[in-house]
Parts: C-alpha cells; sequence; structure tokens
C-alpha cells in the first residue's frame, strides 16, 4: 500500500476496494485516536476492552476489523473476515484485515500452537455481533423505530416490510468510533443463520499474489535507507579478536561491532554482501563443541546426565508387568535437528531515531519484540512500534525476530533506517533449530495379544533453549554474541500425546543441558508442532510394532486399546475412506524391485484429532520411495472455512513428508554444514503424492473451533514408516528416511 494515503483517513471506496483480496497491514487505517507513524509515542497497549480497538466502519460502508494475530499463510485472515461479514451482515469483500501492528491491534501474545482461530475467532465474532447491534440501534433511532423492526442486508439497515426506509452503516457512524466497551452480553448469531461462516471461501490474499502486486516484508522499503548485512562466527564459540585495519569498500557506510557481533552497513544491499564478504576479521579458535556424527549424538543423548525429567503418567506396575509380559518389545527411535528453512530467509528493516523506533519484521510475535526492542534501545514500550508484514512463513522460531533485532542494532548505529537480508546460508545455517530426540519404548503383550504395558523414555534439548518469543534482547542471537544481557528459555518436556488405555502406562522426558548452544547454529527452539513429529514418531510406530509382535491388523490393534469416541472416529473414517485391507504387517511376500504397502498414524493435539493413512511405493534396489496416497480423517470441531482448512492440512502434509524424508542439519564438531537445498534437501514436485483425501468429521456448528495449522504434522512420520514396513518388511527407526539409509537396512536384512 501507498504509506502517504494510507496514514491519513481519506480513503476512498475505489482506494479501499482496490486493496481488498490482500491482508491489510503496516500503514492500515489507523483508529481514530492513535497517533499517527512518525510520533514518539505510541499507544502502550491497544485497550481490549473497547470495542473500536477490534472493528471500525468506514464512512463508505466498508469494514476494518483488527486482530492481534498474524497470517502466516493458513489463510487465517480470510476466516477472519468471514467472521466479521457474517455477522456485521455486510458483503465479505468489503471486510479488510489489519493484523499484528502493536500501535493499532490488541496485544494477544502473537500467533502460534495453532490458537489464530481459537483465540481470534470469538472475540472477532463478538466483536462483530456488538457493532452489528450498535449500529441497528443507531438506525432505530434516526428511523424512529423499535431496533427489532428492523433487518440488516449487506450493511443497509430497512425497516421490515418497507425497505424504502433505509440506512447504510457508513451513514450512521461515518468513520467515526463506537466508543463502548466490549461487551459479554451481546448475543452473536446463531449458527442455523450463517450465510458465509462455514463456506469454502477463497482465500483474499492469493489474487494479488497471483499476479505479483502481494507486499511482502522483502518489499518494503524506507526513503534514505540503508542495507546491512551480519557476520556470524566461522567456527561455533569463536570470539572476534579484532577487525583488520585500514579496509575500505564501495558504499561502506560503517563497520559495526560489539562483543562478538559484526555487520556491515552499505548504500546498496550489494555493497553489503561484497563488504560482508570480503571484510578481514582476527577470530579466536575454538574448541569443539557438537558431536561429530549423528550416530554420536544420539548415543550422547542417551547416556548424558539430564539436568531435569519429568514423569508426566506413571499408571500401574510398568515394571513389574514388562517383566511378566508374554511378548516384550523393546526399542530405540531417533530424531534429528531440523531446520524451519523457510523458502524465504529473514529480512526486517527499522528506522531508529532517538526518541523512539519503528521495526517492521514478518515474524509471529510482534508484542514481545517490541519489549525486547524498547530494552535494547533504552527506550519505553509506547516508543516502540512494531508492525508485522507478511514474510515467507515461520510456524515456530525461525530468523525473523533475529533479522529484526540485527536491524534496530545497525540502524541505532548509524542513525538512519537500515534493512537487513539474510542470506540462504544464514537462514538454514543460523535459524534456530528443531532439536534433536531419543526415545526409548517398552512394551509388553499378554497371551492373548492384548497389551498389557506401554513404556516411553525420552531424553532431547529443549525445544525452548532459545525462547519461543523475544521478549529480552538476551533472546536474539545477535545479543548473546554481543554478550552481557539476560537469555530466557525454558525446559520443553516431550512427551506423547494420545488416549490409549492400558493397565499399565509411563512417560518421562529427561531433558539435557543444552545453553552452550545459545550463539551457535545448533541453538534449539520450537518448530512446528514442537515436538510432536518426533514423539508421535516414535509412540504410534511403537504401536504398529506391537501390532506385529500380537499377529494383528494395525487399524483393529488401536481401536482395541483406545476408548475415546473422536479418536474412534478419525480412525475408522481414515480406514473406511482409505478401503483399508484388514490384515497384519507386512504385506505378504511381492515379487521384483517394487513394493508397495500401507500404514496408519494416530494422534491428539490440543483437542483437534488426526488419523493418517499412507500409502507408498518403494524401490529395495535403490532404497527411493514415494508416498502415492495420502488419506487424512481431521476433527477440528466446527470448521470455520473448508478450503482453507483443506489447504492447511495438504500444507501439513507436504511439510511433514519433507521433514520425515529429508530434512537433517548437518554438522561438524565445530560447525553448521548445512546451508542451502542442496546441504539441507526438502521435499520436490516430483514427491507430492498422487491423491490427497481428506474427510472432515464433526464439523458440526455446535463444536468448539479448534486449531488446524499443525495437527496434520503431527502423525506423518510415523504414517510413512509403518507403511515402509509394511511394504518391506523392515522397521526404520531413525527420521528422515533417506534412500541411503532404507538402501543400508534392506542390505542389513538379507
Amino acid at each position: 500500500m501507498n504509506p502517504t494515503k494510507s496514514e491519513s483517513n481519506n480513503w476512498s471506496r475505489r482506494d479501499f476496494l482496490g486493496n481488498t483480496g490482500a491482508l491489510v497491514v503496516s500503514f492500515a487505517l489507523p483508529i481514530p485516536g492513535n497517533a499517527q507513524p512518525g510520533a514518539t509515542a505510541w499507544p502502550t497497549t491497544v485497550p481490549p476492552e473497547m470495542l473500536d480497538s477490534w472493528v471500525a466502519v468506514r464512512s463508505d460502508g466498508s469494514v476494518m476489523a483488527s486482530i492481534g494475530k498474524v497470517e502466516v499463510g493458513m489463510g487465517i485472515s480470510t476466516s477472519f473476515a468471514q467472521i466479521i461479514a457474517e455477522e456485521l451482515d455486510v458483503p465479505l469483500q468489503r471486510v479488510a484485515i489489519r493484523m499484528g501492528d502493536t500501535a493499532t491491534t490488541v496485544d494477544q501474545r502473537g500467533t502460534g500452537s495453532s490458537n489464530g482461530i481459537i483465540t481470534g475467532g470469538p472475540v472477532m465474532k463478538k466483536a462483530g455481533a456488538q457493532a452489528r447491534q450498535a449500529l441497528v440501534a443507531m438506525a432505530a433511532q434516526r428511523l424512529n423505530v423499535p431496533p427489532e423492526q428492523l433487518t440488516v442486508i449487506d450493511g443497509v439497515v430497512s425497516v421490515v416490510g418497507d425497505p424504502s426506509r433505509a440506512v447504510a452503516y457508513g451513514e450512521l457512524i461515518g468513520g467515526k468510533r463506537f466508543d463502548l466497551p466490549v461487551s459479554d452480553k451481546v448475543k452473536v448469531k446463531p449458527a442455523s443463520q450463517y450465510k458465509i461462516v462455514g463456506q469454502p471461501v477463497a482465500r483474499m490474499d492469493i489474487p494479488a499474489k497471483m499476479v505479483g502486486a502481494y507486499s511482502f516484508m522483502v518489499d518494503h522499503k524506507l526513503p534514505g535507507m540503508l542495507h546491512g548485512r551480519v557476520i556470524r562466527p566461522p567456527e561455533a564459540g569463536a570470539r572476534l579478536l579484532g577487525v583488520t585495519a585500514d579496509q575500505s569498500f564501495p558504499g561502506l557506510v560503517k563497520v559495526v561491532t560489539r562483543g562478538d557481533f559484526v555487520a556491515v552497513v552499505c548504500q546498496r544491499e550489494e555493497q553489503a554482501i561484497r563488504a560482508a564478504h570480503d571484510l578481514k576479521l582476527n577470530w579466536s579458535k575454538p574448541a569443539p563443541m557438537f558431536a561429530g556424527s549423528y550416530d554420536e549424538l544420539y548415543q550422547s543423548l542417551r547416556s548424558a546426565t539430564p539436568k531435569i525429567s519429568s514423569v508426566v503418567m506413571n499408571i500401574g506396575d510398568t515394571q513389574t508387568a514388562l517383566s511378566a509380559a508374554a511378548k516384550l518389545v523393546d526399542v530405540q527411535y531417533e530424531y534429528p535437528f531440523q531446520s524451519h528453512s523457510s523458502m524465504g530467509p529473514g529480512c526486517s528493516v527499522a528506522d531508529v531515531h532517538p526518541d523512539g523506533a519503528t521495526v517492521w519484521m514478518g515474524g509471529q510475535k510482534p508484542y514481545g519484540l517490541r519489549k525486547a526492542v524498547a530494552e535494547l534501545l533504552n527506550l519505553k514500550n509506547e516508543q516502540v512500534r512494531i508492525t508485522w508484514l507478511p514474510g515467507p512463513g515461520s510456524y515456530g522460531m525461525n530468523d525473523s525476530d533475529d533479522v529484526a533485532i540485527d536491524a534496530t542494532i545497525l540502524s541505532q548505529a548509524v542513525g538512519k533506517p537500515v534493512r537487513v537480508q539474510y542470506s540462504r546460508a544464514d537462514g538454514t545455517e543460523w535459524d534456530p533449530k528443531g532439536p534433536p530426540i531419543t526415545m526409548h519404548m517398552r512394551g509388553g503383550l499378554d497371551a492373548t495379544g492384548k497389551m498389557v504395558a506401554y513404556d516411553l523414555e525420552a531424553r532431547g534439548y529443549s525445544g525452548r533453549v532459545r525462547p519461543s518469543g523475544t521478549d529480552t534482547p538476551g533472546d536474539s542471537l545477535s545479543c548473546q554474541l554481543i554478550g552481557g544481557m539476560p537469555v530466557g528459555g525454558t525446559d520443553l518436556f516431550q512427551h506423547s500425546e494420545e488416549n490409549y488405555q492400558f493397565p499399565n502406562k509411563r512417560k518421562v522426558s529427561h531433558i539435557l543441558p543444552w545453553k552452550k548452544s545459545l550463539i551457535t547454529g545448533l541453538r534449539t527452539a520450537h518448530l512446528r508442532d514442537p515436538d510432536g513429529p518426533a514423539m508421535c514418531f516414535a509412540s504410534e510406530s511403537f504401536i504398529d510394532e506391537m501390532a506385529v509382535a500380537a499377529g494383528q491388523d494395525a487399524v483393529e490393534f488401536r481401536l482395541a486399546h483406545l476408548s475415546e469416541t473422536r479418536d474412534r472416529e478419525v480412525i475408522k473414517a481414515a480406514a473406511q475412506r482409505a478401503g483399508w485391507d484388514t490384515r497384519p504387517s507386512p504385506k505378504p511376500a511381492q515379487k521384483g524391485p517394487v513394493v508397495t504397502g500401507r500404514g496408519i498414524a494416530y494422534s491428539p493435539r490440543a483437542g483437534t484429532m488426526v488419523a493418517i493413512v499412507a500409502e507408498v511405493e518403494v524401490n529395495l534396489d535403490t532404497g527411493r520411495f514415494r508416498v502415492t496416497r495420502f488419506v487424512v480423517a481431521h476433527d477440528c470441531g466446527f470448521v470455520i472455512n473448508p478450503k482453507s482448512l483443506t489447504g492447511t492440512i495438504e500444507a501439513n502434509l507436504i511439510h511433514a513428508m519433507s521433514r520425515s524424508m529429508h530434512e537433517e542439519v548437518r554438522f561438524t564438531p565445530s560447525r553448521v554444514t548445512s546451508v542451502d537445498w542442496v546441504t539441507y534437501p526438502i521435499v520436490d514436485m516430483t514427491e507430492v503424492p498422487d491423491v490427497v483425501d481428506i474427510v472432515i468429521v464433526n464439523n458440526r456448528p455446535q463444536a468448539k473451533s479448534l486449531g488446524a495449522g499443525e495437527p496434520t504434522t503431527r502423525p506423518v512420520p510415523a504414517v510413512i514408516a509403518n507403511a515402509l514396513f509394511d511394504a518391506t518388511g523392515v522397521r526404520i527407526r531413525r527420521v528422515p528416511f533417506t534412500a541411503t539409509s532404507l538402501l543400508a537396512a534392506f542390505r542389513a536384512r538379507v
């Protein structure tokens, strides 16, 4: 959008509708009474208790809804627009959504944990309903009739039976404030009257993206903006000893050093890239910090002394039951470091001046970042504005907050706006990583094949060594390199989430110390569905192994140990849609080098239930395989937009399939060596399944709307592993399932 125009209130109908269909962010229509860009003080907080903080009706009748969430690619902005349009009775195309701006949207603690619709949906519904009630009350006074004699169609209030007596929303409020507190007594529209919510509406951001008109974080520019590049240590733990004197580069404005942080600021981006590459620096030679291989890493995880442990479940006497079991299964599963590997590396623009700062970022939690930037610059919160702009997607804590802090440091150092754009190597080598985990599973069967004991013991690094937000400067990589700032971080225990009913059941998680990694490319943070794919990989692969040991069908074995209706419903729905052939695994002997198989896995996640069936085709001579079909049964309650949900589920599948088949961060004892798509490969178009079938379960207006951004991710590694076993008879217990590792496993069996 044009900043000059959007900073004013003089938007024409054509201006507004010309931007309809894209996310309205950054310089969105301001809430009257708030400070404007360039001011030295923004609101300390946008008051959540006031209706005007959530919804505004302009003089032309168009609607701007504000939400403290951000859009990371799953279409929740369109769902929010549907909710507002439904409650206000206005056309969907006349609603725009403003997101993630600390100066103009309520602090909802950002977006994550699949909570966009869960926490954003109800407040949007309430705000829309209250705004409609207020507008109808205004119309009743204007038309001199009781409110119950009025109806609303497309933002026009008219008298029932006399449509000539009517007044439009824009005429009633004319861009003014409601000046009403949010009320819990307002009745929302009954689901039986829904016309927009629940419909498969096309995402509003796609048209602009298709024609290249959509504005991303990387497109943002400011007058007089300079360009920065950050130079990271060449080895983990290396200390900066000095910068070689008398160096000059075209366009160089400044070399910025603070502690072990080094960066260059130049007039143009290509100049900053060249200067960062050629700048001569003196670094210390540190001792090796990492393991030498994954074999060594997993052994250290299994043997190291934990810093803290958690027993989340201990039912019955698991050890005694295992000792007395007719059959015992005792196995280890392993899951690697994984990168966010976002399609675009981090980018941010910061404009720091003595009495305030504005930072544009593409991450998920702008409100915490405001606090960190204020602390870093010794400013008050109200002197800092963080504005979210669409980035490449993050699904956790990628490099978007780190690059925002970098831009802030450099803008302060030169006194001008600075744009920092990471390279692909920066984004892959230095982004926070999902943690590695080893999982020891033991289970026992009685003489009838019933499972009598389940024991899970996980050992790994916390997924919050690098905190899940940036609440203080010390949470960022550059400030850790600068040193002297407190660092957050918490212990995120690793437990499986399932509802199997076993008489003896124990789940233990051990967190190992890993704070030394904070200044390295192997610091760990939460990655899409933190630890969920790893823990479900172990648990659901293990349930499959127990079914094999019992000589039972994988679906029937699961159903025999589940009593919750929603768990059973998704498993049955997935199996039925897949045309599941009831039999034990593996599949009977197949001729030729190419074999096929199928598997199933299920998991709850924060109330959402998912079951997946996967079909695979495997070449025993090469180790290569394809997932040819996914069938997903998905229960996230009432669905606001089935079309967006389908796209979200498909994206979950492909992302998790990539993590299962290819993704593991490579490293030496002194550095991360995964720096691009060759050294950190991801799934490509040739590997996309031929068929994806989705069954939506429990989609009823009476059901609470739950999260969908992560749940389908969780069972994917397990379902692929189970399908590989069914096809080949070889159990794969380490992610990723690369052709090399599969071929080695096939040959070891012979």
